[in-house]
């Protein structure tokens, strides 16, 4: 079975990831920042952007792959593809216009976020006990 569509967001948040990544190399390089982040503001901040994308990416990519593997429609794929990418994006600019404060954002991309990783755990949740009862019905 082809896996195109979690494929193109898996592929779209990697980008995301080395995108924030090569940002906290920019301020480590202008600050001269080896390791950690030396109290600098800037750096904690870019650092914790990426650590958070990080932190949410594996679930949900898996979530999103095992859905598309147990056949979820193209069409709710792209769906909850898209509130992804958008909700990460959003996340990211508003936490960093925050500066770790209060942010639309920040407050909606980490929403759409989890919202994304919670209906994917339902939908999986859900075709394995729909599973279970046709095979268990054989």
């Amino acid at each position: 079975m082809s896996v195109v569509i979690s494929g193109l967001y898996i592929s779209l948040t990697a980008m995301l990831v080395v995108a924030l990544a090569m940002r906290v190399v920019k301020l480590r390089r202008k600050h001269k920042i080896g390791l950690g982040c030396a109290d600098n503001k800037e750096l904690e901040l870019a650092t914790r952007v990426h650590a958070n994308l990080i932190e949410n990416a594996p679930i949900a990519m898996a979530l999103l792959l095992v859905a598309e593997l147990n056949g979820l429609s193209g069409i709710y794929l792209h769906l909850l593809g898209i509130v992804w990418i958008v909700g990460r994006f959003l996340h990211a600019v508003g936490l960093t216009r925050s500066k770790g404060g209060y942010h639309l954002g920040r407050f909606w991309g980490g929403l759409l976020s989890w919202l994304v990783i919670l209906i994917l755990a339902i939908v999986n949740i859900t075709q394995f006990a729909l599973d279970s009862i046709g095979y268990l019905a054989k």
